[in-house]
């Protein structure tokens, strides 16, 4: 079976359905370093928009994966850090819209729609998930740890500026940190910053996974509560994920292939596996536990298995 380079998934996403994905940037190349990132620290911390990757070769891997006829829901360009950085974005997006009947989304932490042409690139797509973890330019700061290129108020007024023109579906999100951002003044504040938003849907998150810093935490279950009631929005822990899903053969590979841009936690990699009508579950987890180039991290009381 083919190894791509661009394409990986099918992912369970529990907002979207089975997500196809598209990474147009390299491994961890992000304008942001969030404390809670669940791929680690950022590698390449950059705001400049480059032209990473050929959109021809981008697109030919994703004709190769549609003839195959499998089952996704969306085509998500999201990748490994922030996909806005990729200066052919737009073109990305009409072409993909070109070859597939299907959605498209993409994930961003919305740093970058206060550019002009960001927000006009992104026009093209059926849904755009940006972030929103801050009330404030110090708890910006403190939780995202931005390039030093970025300030918080025009990030919002990008994020305010696109809103008012986008045509699709705007869901947010929202990560909940323990003794940072989950006071009801801290929500409070965030809710009057976005009612200046339009948007569909707001997603609270919890640290589900390994954070990029140990000192991150989930918020308790009173904070989660509050925070649902006075955000209005929704708790992603309570919305129900689906099956991972590989098209390779080989039982091995098609967990790396993976957890190279999804981590996967001990669970849902023997879910996997007996999905798969694997023989072999412990074996694959001994062989992941001593490969060099994958970290393990033990997070409520389980493994955690990512790309290092």
């Amino acid at each position: 079976m083919e190894n791509y380079k661009y394409i990986y998934g099918p992912v369970p996403s529990r907002r979207l359905g089975l997500s196809l994905g598209v990474s147009p940037i390299p491994s961890r190349t992000c304008n942001y370093s969030c404390i809670y990132c669940q791929l680690g620290r950022t590698k390449h911390l950059t705001n400049e928009r480059k032209n990473f990757f050929s959109v021809d070769d981008i697109i030919a891997e994703l004709e190769d994966y549609i003839k195959s006829n499998a089952k996704y829901d969306i085509i998500t360009i999201v990748g490994e850090g922030e996909p806005t950085l990729f200066s052919q974005l737009g073109l990305l997006i009409s072409k993909i819209k070109s070859i597939s009947n299907v959605p498209v989304a993409v994930i961003t932490n919305g740093a970058l729609l206060s550019d002009e042409n960001v927000r006009r690139e992104l026009l093209g797509t059926d849904f755009v998930l940006p972030s929103i973890d801050a009330s404030s330019v110090e708890m910006f700061k403190e939780i995202n740890r931005p390039h030093g290129k970025i300030k918080f108020e025009a990030v919002l007024n990008g994020l305010i500026d696109f809103s008012k023109v986008f045509k699709g579906k705007i869901f947010i999100e929202t990560m909940l940190i323990k003794g940072v951002n989950d006071q009801v003044a801290q929500l409070k504040a965030l809710k009057n910053i976005l009612n200046k938003i339009d948007y569909d849907r707001l997603y609270i998150n919890t640290t589900v996974r390994p954070p990029a810093e140990k000192q991150v935490e989930e918020p308790s279950l009173e904070a989660l509560t509050n925070a649902v009631d006075i955000l209005k929005g929704i708790s992603i822990e309570q919305l129900i994920s689906t099956g991972f899903f590989s098209k390779e053969k080989d039982d091995y590979k098609a967990i790396k292939s993976i957890i190279q841009r999804h981590p996967m936690n001990q669970f849902e990699i023997k879910s996997f596996l007996e999905e798969r009508d694997c023989k072999s579950i412990e074996e694959v987890l001994e062989k992941l536990s001593k490969d060099p180039e994958i970290e393990i991290n033990n997070y409520k009381t389980y493994n955690n298995y990512r790309i290092k």
